[in-house]
């Protein structure tokens, strides 16, 4: 049991115009409850991809764990061992070090919940890549070795 007291007003209402949104390339991710909101205990991301948007390449994380719930669309999502198409109320649950990846390669706009736990800042990380995107900016591997490093992204080969 973590709280042991009689109650309190400790509740975070988070209007739909306070969620930061960041676009990534063609999609939008929108930080609905970032570790920062919740005390670190998880991240809660809302991504939005239109048709044929990519994704992310087989990857792990050593210190949290990743879930996805899929709102609409059809995702391609990835389990460590292979890839497959995820509709509206689908769930993948990846624990720490598990491998996965996700992509919308459908021909129709997707989205999906991908909660963190527990809640880094991962936004960072997004935050990041848009930089590196919007700045036209060719990285070197080394480059990409020290961004995934500092965020806890360690890629995989399929």
């Amino acid at each position: 049991m973590s709280y042991r007291g009689d109650g309190e007003v400790s509740a975070i209402h988070r209007p739909t115009g306070e969620v930061h949104t960041l676009s990534l390339r063609s999609t939008t991710a929108r930080f609905v409850a970032p570790g920062s909101l919740t005390g670190g205990r998880f991240g809660l991301f809302q991504w939005d991809m239109p048709a044929r948007a990519g994704g992310a390449s087989p990857h792990f994380h050593r210190t949290f764990s990743e879930s996805f719930y899929v709102l609409s669309g059809t995702v391609q999502l990835y389990d460590g061992a292979a890839w497959a198409g995820a509709g509206a109320g689908d769930f993948l649950y990846v624990p720490e070090g598990g491998v996965h990846g996700f992509r919308n390669d459908a021909d129709e706009a997707a989205s999906m919940l991908i909660l963190f736990a527990p809640g880094p800042a991962r936004e960072r990380y997004f935050e990041e890549l848009a930089e590196i995107f919007e700045a036209g900016r060719e990285l070197s591997d080394q480059e990409w070795t020290e961004l995934f490093a500092r965020h806890d992204q360690v890629m995989v080969a399929e």
